[in-house]
């Protein structure tokens, strides 16, 4: 095994890490913050690429096709949380039904193709693997760095407003949350909505990096979100105690994910079987902390038993 082809492939891991990382702290918001299960992102994973590379090929700004990217991300999060809260559908199923109909959406949105492609070359775009091994801002590390760091200081600033603090409270505790007059439900459609609107970005930048988007990109977001957000947790749980600092954790969870895939790749792992390890990493990470808590018990129980 030649370490060599390891060091250049780690940029590129590094890379996707970060922008998958903003695609994950969509996920944290409605994981962690709502306390909610959401499917959608599979779908809105697909949304945001399309609709950005469709209109950049149509002519249109890349910018604005950026922000049209997200606000048909935000679209998607409305449609699933008008699902759970008016239609008493639960959130998984509403999701799941939500997923289910960006496919047909994503599709008409390309044309009833399964892919796009868009060149660097003749568009302008925000982000490039082709500039990944370069020393310059060019790169596309560089830009997303840029980019996590506006959007975490928005995030950090939104969650710290009153409207903000009641989609905090909702998530921490809803019967509470409606006792002291909050609208309980509104907080979760918006909640979805912003989710789904920071997937929708992800997206578009996925399909900058790549050069194309592609109907089936989603296909197991939600896998490499929980797992960003697990592993941040695992890692960085009681270092990062501040909201902020929980974000760009989340998105360096990511990032160790996309890293610990390339390692493995390195060492002879037959692509097709990447769907396992991520379920596999995923399913560790969760574990990890149920087994501190089984060793903490039988310590503190065997102290319990040599003090009587």
């Amino acid at each position: 095994m030649n370490v060599t082809s390891l060091l250049n492939a780690l940029p590129g891991a590094v890379a996707q890490g970060l922008i998958w990382g903003i695609m994950a702290i969509g996920v944290y918001i409605t994981y962690k913050v709502l306390d909610l299960a959401d499917l959608t992102v599979d779908g809105t994973m697909a949304t945001g690429g399309a609709v950005c590379v469709m209109l950049m090929l149509g002519g249109c700004n890349v910018w604005l096709a950026l922000l049209c990217a997200v606000v048909a991300g935000m679209l998607a999060g409305l449609l699933t949380g008008v699902f759970h809260t008016a239609m008493g559908i639960p959130p998984i199923l509403s999701g799941i039904l939500t997923q289910l109909s960006l496919y047909s959406i994503n599709l008409a949105i390309m044309a009833f193709k399964a892919n796009q492609g868009i060149n660097v070359t003749k568009y302008p775009l925000i982000v490039s693997q082709r500039s990944v091994r370069e020393i310059s801002l060019g790169n596309p590390i560089v830009a997303t760095i840029v980019i996590l760091a506006i959007l975490i200081c928005l995030l950090y600033w939104f969650f710290g407003t009153e409207l903000g603090s009641s989609l905090r409270a909702t998530g921490a505790n809803e019967a509470m949350s409606r006792a002291q007059g909050i609208d309980t439900n509104r907080s979760k459609i918006l909640g979805l909505m912003i989710s789904n609107g920071i997937v929708a970005l992800s997206s578009a930048l996925l399909s900058h990096y790549q050069g194309f988007v592609d109907v089936n990109m989603g296909r197991g977001a939600i896998v490499i979100g929980l797992a960003a957000v697990i592993i941040s947790d695992v890692l960085f749980g009681r270092l990062f105690r501040n909201f902020a600092l929980k974000l760009a954790g989340v998105a360096l969870g990511a990032v160790i994910y996309y890293i610990v895939l390339q390692i493995v790749l390195w060492l002879g792992l037959n692509t097709n079987l990447l769907k396992l390890l991520s379920a596999l990493i995923v399913a560790v990470f969760l574990a990890i902390p149920y087994w501190k808590n089984n060793v903490a018990a039988k310590r503190a129980g065997k102290g319990g038993r040599a003090d009587a």
